[in-house]
């Protein structure tokens, strides 16, 4: 009888252990995915679309990339000094062609994934959560 209650309780402890890892884990690939997406996207020549295929390739190595939304906002926003980051509409910023913006102008790579899609079990802990990564970069 108390076998099985600790037994139990015992797997649902490792199961949550493991569905966080999994979190933090996808988390720490988008934000590594959005940094060099956005290093790649500020040198001179690099389109949108290849910064966006920079992500995809390194996300692609923890989850489906196809279940993350890629971005690429302008960030003139940020280059104000009061600018608070929490308050930002990210969607409502400006998409960006990598290849027209200014020298220095900022822009913005934002990654999106619910989590949904990406879960190692069905969602239990973490439900309806969207995990959010992105990365700031002026254009060279």
């Amino acid at each position: 009888m108390e076998n099985a209650l600790v037994c139990s309780l015992f797997g649902l402890f490792l199961a949550g252990i493991m569905e966080f890892g999994h979190a933090y884990m996808v988390m720490n690939t988008m934000n590594a995915a959005a940094k060099r997406a956005a290093r790649y996207g500020s040198t001179d020549g690099v389109t949108t679309a290849q910064a966006k295929a920079k992500a995809q390739e390194i996300i692609s190595s923890a989850f489906r990339a196809s279940n993350a939304r890629i971005v690429v906002k302008d960030g003139s926003t940020f280059d104000t000094t009061s600018v608070d980051p929490k308050k930002i509409n990210y969607d409502g910023l400006q998409d960006l062609e990598l290849t027209s913006a200014q020298k220095q102008q900022m822009f913005i790579i934002r990654i999106t994934v619910p989590y949904n899609s990406v879960a190692l079990l069905p969602p239990f802990w973490i439900k309806n959560a969207t995990l959010k990564a992105q990365a700031v970069m002026r254009h060279e």
